[in-house]
């Protein structure tokens, strides 16, 4: 029987219409003069304006990167003055904030209530740049992004957006100064792009050509700009039915995990394809090996690394106990999910988790 892909938050399968799309891109460099060269800026042009028609801006404002983490570092580092984030948000946001801390820079890191979401109050006078998630890469929590860009203009923060997670599934809120995109979290395969607002100035992480503005210097690489582009077209067209869809799927998965004893992480307002949950006593890397020798690729908040099992930053941020963080299992459908999947993957959950090997 076939596999049961339910870990499209970790990474979500290349769109058809990007593989299509994909077939187009010539060889060439975009910045030589020949025939050839001209021939790959154009569909360099034709992927910018298909990304800024996609999210609604300039296509001066967009600047293709290689990944979502380069398009992190780029808002944060690009920009000056102190910074304001919280404590549950990605690593790529957390790793550039730890290298800030140890240059000097002026950093705040505020906590979160016990649904990952981060409290506005926390914006205040003195910020210059506030970080904040769409949406909780782990565990789905949608974010007052609405709010935060309020507050932080009040008083005069510019606002990052980090928009790695979310997309697919619902809207980014108009008004930031910078959103960072990740293509592998779009089903681009790779790549990244960062939205700068017009009139913000950013220092670039790499120097040498003007690519991209004078924002990101080296060789365009178009194939992933024309996938971006793609895939954040499709997003833009799909999201809203796609979402309808994606909530009937992970309620059902979500029923099962709490049949089986899970706590539900997140809050109520979570992206719709997410169903994650923790379970005392059991450990999220067992479950997860389980799972993926019964045929269900599936993801948990913790991370396996060097032999030893990690807890999730993001559920100990939320107050859990390390017990508790420990066994954490996240499923989260795509948009090639179906429901004989989403049948046969509660059929395998039951099956795979009653079995006393996945305790601890």
């Amino acid at each position: 029987m076939s596999r049961i892909y339910l870990d499209d938050a970790g990474s979500a399968p290349v769109l058809p219409e990007v593989l299509e799309a994909l077939r187009t891109v010539p060889p060439g460099n975009p910045s030589s003069p020949h025939a050839e060269g001209r021939a790959v800026r154009t569909v360099l042009d034709r992927a910018r304006d298909l990304a800024a028609a996609a999210i609604g801006v300039q296509r001066t404002e967009v600047v293709f990167t290689s990944s979502g983490t380069e398009s992190v570092n780029l808002a944060l580092f690009g920009t000056r003055g102190p910074l304001l984030t919280w404590a549950a948000e990605h690593q790529s946001v957390l790793g550039a904030v730890r290298r800030m801390q140890a240059l000097g820079r002026g950093v705040t890191v505020a906590e979160v209530d016990a649904a990952a979401r981060v409290d506005v109050d926390a914006i205040k006078a003195g910020i210059a740049v506030v970080s904040v998630g769409l949406a909780n890469n782990e565990i789905g929590t949608i974010q007052p992004v609405r709010e935060v860009i309020a507050r932080a203009h009040d008083i005069g923060a510019l606002v990052h957006v980090d928009a790695c997670a979310g997309p697919r599934w619902i809207d980014v809120p108009e008004g930031a100064d910078l959103v960072s995109y990740s293509g592998h979290k779009l089903g681009a395969g790779r790549g990244g792009m960062l939205y700068v607002r017009d009139g913000v100035r950013l220092e670039p992480l790499l120097y040498g050509g003007p690519q991209e503005w004078g924002k990101r210097a080296g060789f365009e690489d178009v194939a992933s700009a024309l996938a971006m582009a793609v895939a954040l077209s499709v997003c833009a067209r799909e999201r809203h039915v796609r979402s309808s869809v994606a909530y009937s799927q992970s309620l059902a998965l979500m029923l099962v995990l709490r049949d089986l004893g899970g706590r539900t992480t997140g809050a109520e307002d979570r992206l719709p394809n997410v169903a994650s949950c923790a379970f005392a006593g059991r450990r999220g890397e067992d479950m997860l090996l389980a799972l993926d020798l019964a045929g269900v690729a599936a993801s948990s908040g913790s991370a396996c690394a060097s032999g030893s099992l990690d807890p999730s930053h993001v559920l100990l941020a939320t107050g859990m106990s390390l017990e508790e963080a420990l066994g954490s299992l996240r499923l989260s459908t795509g948009y090639s999910t179906t429901a004989a999947e989403v049948v046969r993957a509660g059929e395998i959950l039951y099956s795979v988790l009653s079995r006393r090997g996945v305790h601890a």
